[in-house]
């Protein structure tokens, strides 16, 4: 909940030209960022993966060259929403959805104490990378990204991805292969300047014209709820307006793109609060930042859509929202 008002009683004029001057200030600003760049090991983003299961990630999505970290944590993403004790329809189980008979050839002993245990993340994890591994090592001599082949191999089986001398011309896995690449965005620290928004302009209008709207929580903005929004929900609709759908809760909007630095924040990132600022699944507040340190948010029961700093203790960090990034985001993932 966030607790600081900012021009209550601002007129629309005047509204509309402060948040001219921050759009224009913030461009400006960011214009010099353009050049920049960077290289190195794939390394995560910041909270992206939960803390505990961070250095495990981190160790072993380094072990062999088609996976990285932000590869290895997408998969898990997309499997279990980071949940150890998921358990699908289809008897996939554990924090990377392994089946049973896949496990029993697969699964290994990552933390050492004589057990294969396909609910402890010290074996899954591990396990879900050393498997990546030996797909890759079954499709190595196939043309094209290796990366993209060993998914596709995890998605079809070896022997299709062979037989195309690539990634198969199935639908289901075409598109499997494409949500994992994009999540690894989402899961990676960005090494040099993230792309703007196409589309930032857009949501920005739509939550500008909401100023002023009294907060609802659980709001939607349907006419049943006389127009009113909570936080995930005014991003949502914001996004919705120019073609991208964004999941409905706030942690989940985390890992809709990448996630740009603080001093490389432009117009139309959505800016992220939280209590523990090492897990993006503790998230509780989101807005849509409009330059110059200040976002558009829907801040608490008892208060309006307004202008706020983002400059607080609980600020978490941001993300740039992409098309790709949002579609790729598991509508499904398996019950608890």
């Amino acid at each position: 909940m966030r607790k600081l008002w900012v021009f209550g009683g601002i007129g629309v004029g005047m509204v509309m030209c402060f948040l001219a001057l921050l759009v224009v200030g913030t461009y400006s600003a960011a214009a010099g960022l353009a050049g920049a760049g960077g290289g190195g090991a794939v390394a995560l983003a910041k909270g992206a993966v939960p803390a505990r299961y961070q250095p495990l990630v981190q160790k072993w999505g380094d072990l062999c060259p088609a996976i990285n970290p932000a590869l290895l944590a997408a998969q898990l993403y997309q499997e279990s929403g980071w949940n150890p004790r998921a358990q699908s329809h289809a008897a996939a189980q554990g924090i990377a959805q392994f089946i049973p008979g896949t496990w029993a050839t697969h699964g290994i002993d990552g933390n050492g104490d004589g057990k294969r245990d396909v609910w402890d993340p010290a074996d899954a994890i591990p396990s879900a990378a050393s498997y990546d591994c030996e797909l890759a090592g079954y499709v190595k001599k196939v043309p094209g990204d290796p990366t993209n082949n060993m998914l596709a191999a995890y998605n079809a089986g070896a022997y299709a991805v062979i037989k195309y001398g690539g990634v198969p011309p199935y639908k289901e896995t075409q598109n499997y292969v494409k949500i994992i690449r994009s999540l690894e965005k989402s899961f990676a620290r960005p090494v040099g300047r993230v792309a703007p928004s196409r589309q930032a302009a857009g949501a920005i209008y739509f939550a500008q014209k909401k100023l002023g709207t009294p907060y609802l929580w659980g709001g939607n903005g349907t006419p049943e709820q006389q127009g009113r929004f909570d936080c995930s929900g005014l991003t949502q609709a914001a996004y919705r307006t120019v073609g991208i759908e964004l999941p409905r809760v706030a942690n989940d909007q985390y890992n809709a793109g990448p996630h740009p630095a603080r001093d490389e924040l432009l117009p139309g990132d959505l800016v992220f609060f939280s209590d523990d600022l090492t897990n993006s699944r503790a998230i509780r507040h989101v807005g849509l930042y409009v330059g110059g340190g200040y976002m558009i948010n829907a801040p608490f029961t008892g208060a309006v859509i307004r202008f706020d700093k983002i400059d607080t203790p609980d600020y978490f960090g941001a993300t740039r929202v992409t098309k790709d990034g949002a579609a790729a985001l598991p509508t499904d993932l398996p019950p608890g």
